[in-house]
């Protein structure tokens, strides 16, 4: 429930970025200030909420999470009344919320079990997790984009009252929805709070293990890692909308795209359950390295090929996402034992590329356009390659003779 809820609150974002674009009129740098104030929240939040969950516990974490969550989608309401800014504020509190979640959640995980199937386990939670993602946008075009949508031309014909009320009606479109997903999280805090957990004591070490974190390269260099592909998976999903807008794509609207950007994170829903059985067997390692090889081809055949090629080439790139995360972040953590949770939260920090990469996406969109701008993602997956054969003989020890 929980890894399926911050998925689609996260994917939410793909549906906001073109809508509020269209709003107030953003060019693709200030519409991708959404991404950088909603993962900016990881950067800021993760050490924060790893000091809390020492305090209170996994589960004490979790309900904490969802509550300031919960009140992050009630501040959606105030913010349709104002202006963009208030927006952004709304989504970095949301943000903070889901950053104690995954604090907590992702190495709660890890722990639940023998550290050799960590990545198979993380994968099948992070299956519910893209499960989320894949109804957001196809939930979020039906009830944020359906109204009716203005072209520049018809709204600079406007009188100065109806391109004002034109903008308060498109912004409070995203009251509803943000609201009901306020109440559900309010629900299943209350859940968690009253839930039967395993316990997981933390070791009175762990405290110590803060010196000597950055001594652990794979740790280091997974890090890396999460923030380059975070940065690469959210790019891409924040501009889907854009790219099948592209008349040498797709030319679609923005409420006919929307359901699209679905069979992307679907995708990753697929090949998470898909991973979950085969990462028994086979090296982490590898498949994360043929994955971001596959990501790799994907993408340059959507930047140099154009109509229904370039448009699924770009969407199967979700299938290749599919065990990215979760085996970066059990690789990372492999044998760091007391230094686990410090661990856990570098992690977490290092999705501020979900902030960043898109950020510069946005930039080379505004510059050379969107279809070219694909590029950045590129070698985001290149260094997420290296990173899997590098390590892919990690667990080889960890099996009985």
């Amino acid at each position: 429930m929980l890894f399926f809820m911050w998925g689609l609150l996260t994917s939410l974002n793909d549906v906001l970025i073109p809508h509020l674009k269209a709003v107030y009129t953003l060019t693709y740098v200030q519409a991708m200030l959404v991404q950088f104030c909603f993962f900016g929240a990881y950067f800021l939040v993760s050490v924060p909420a790893g000091a809390l969950i020492r305090r209170i516990g996994y589960q004490g974490g979790v309900v904490t999470g969802l509550v300031v969550a919960a009140i992050g989608c009630g501040l959606f309401y105030p913010a349709s009344l104002g202006g963009y800014g208030l927006f952004l504020g709304a989504l970095f509190v949301l943000a903070s919320g889901i950053t104690i979640l995954q604090v907590a959640a992702n190495p709660y995980v890890t722990n639940l079990g023998p550290a050799a199937t960590a990545s198979s386990r993380l994968t099948l939670t992070q299956a519910f997790n893209a499960l989320g993602t894949t109804v957001a946008p196809t939930l979020g075009g039906m009830l944020i984009l359906s109204g009716a949508v203005l072209s520049a031309q018809e709204y600079a014909q406007l009188p100065a009252a109806g391109q004002a009320a034109y903008k308060a009606n498109e912004a409070a479109a995203v009251q509803g929805p943000y609201l009901a997903l306020g109440a559900v999280l309010l629900g299943l805090a209350l859940f968690f709070a009253l839930a039967r957990l395993p316990r997981i004591v933390q070791r009175a070490g762990e405290e110590a293990a803060k010196v000597s974190l950055l001594s652990h390269r794979h740790l280091v260099l997974g890090a890396l890692a999460i923030f380059l592909y975070v940065g690469g998976e959210v790019s891409i999903g924040s501009l889907l909308i854009n790219f099948l807008g592209e008349p040498n794509v797709a030319g679609l609207t923005a409420a006919d795209a929307a359901p699209y950007v679905s069979y992307y994170w679907g995708g990753a829903m697929v090949g998470r359950f898909i991973g979950f059985g085969v990462m028994r067997k086979v090296s982490p390692g590898k498949a994360l390295g043929a994955t971001a090889a596959g990501s790799v081809l994907l993408i340059l055949i959507a930047v140099f090929a154009s109509g229904k090629l370039a448009m699924w080439a770009l969407l199967m790139v979700g299938l290749c996402n599919s065990i990215m995360f979760p085996t970066i972040f059990s690789m990372a953590l492999h044998k760091l034992g007391p230094a686990t949770g410090q661990g856990s939260g570098l992690l977490c920090m290092a999705i501020v590329g979900g902030a960043i990469v898109p950020f510069g996406q946005g930039l080379l969109a505004d510059t050379v356009g969107v279809q070219w701008s694909f590029l950045l993602p590129i070698l985001c997956y290149l260094y997420v390659l290296f990173y899997g054969l590098k390590y892919a003989g990690m667990y080889v020890s960890d099996k009985p003779a």
